[in-house]
């Protein structure tokens, strides 16, 4: 089973999506948008830019932990990991948002 995007609206009104891989599992966040519309545009910019690996800002987190971030062209994060107990674990991570990130299927309770 292929990725697939997740576009949701919190109780603030905001927009927000996630890119969950073939298994279910959630593997990229989106900041917070204001319309649908720039979430939609958020996830444009994930399924170009997750397929260049020159895009992803690979981390370590103070406490220990390792995660990326996935940049645009113009250098403005798109979408944040969770946290990875290893690095090998975020790396796993980035390999699967390549593979996943380019999906054109999205569902929305928005």
């Amino acid at each position: 089973m292929a990725g697939c995007y997740e576009l949701n609206m919190n109780d603030e009104g905001q927009h927000t999506f996630v890119l969950k891989a073939g298994n279910g599992e959630v593997i990229l966040r989106s900041e917070q948008y204001e319309s649908k519309e720039s979430a939609e545009t958020g996830i444009a910019s994930v399924q170009e830019n997750s397929r260049l690996e020159e895009r992803f800002d690979r981390k370590d987190a103070v406490n220990g932990s390792w995660y990326f971030n996935l940049k645009a062209a113009n250098h403005k994060v798109i979408g944040t990991s969770q946290m990875y107990k290893s690095a090998a674990g975020r790396d796993t991570g980035v390999e699967s948002v390549m593979k996943n990130g380019p999906s054109s299927a999205t569902t929305a309770d928005a």
